[in-house]
């Protein structure tokens, strides 16, 4: 992403706009700080397609359909040997 300053985004308009076309995302600055960006309608939109971010449930199933997924085969055993052997901690709710 490049950046452009308004005084130079208002002479070279078109210019931009074209390289937006292209793909190329400006960042449009005023004295030095970012105030907007330029970038093509395509991209825009996919943006702005986004909606609601996926589940929990739905990245998990992505996840397991890419290719490269392999699921791990732990055992019983294995899992097992993750516990806590230490005896619970004292709990009573509050009265």
């Amino acid at each position: 992403m490049s950046d452009t300053p308004i005084a130079e985004a208002k002479t070279h308009l078109t210019q931009l706009i074209q390289r937006a076309e292209r793909g190329e995302a400006i960042r449009i600055t005023r004295r030095g700080k970012p105030v907007a960006v330029l970038v093509s309608e395509a991209a825009y939109s996919s943006l702005c397609q986004g909606g609601e971010p996926p589940s929990f449930w739905e990245r998990l199933q992505a996840m397991r359909a890419e290719p490269h997924f392999q699921p791990i085969d732990w055992t019983p055993e294995e899992i097992d040997a993750w516990r806590e052997r230490q005896p619970p901690r004292e709990f009573a709710w509050p009265e």
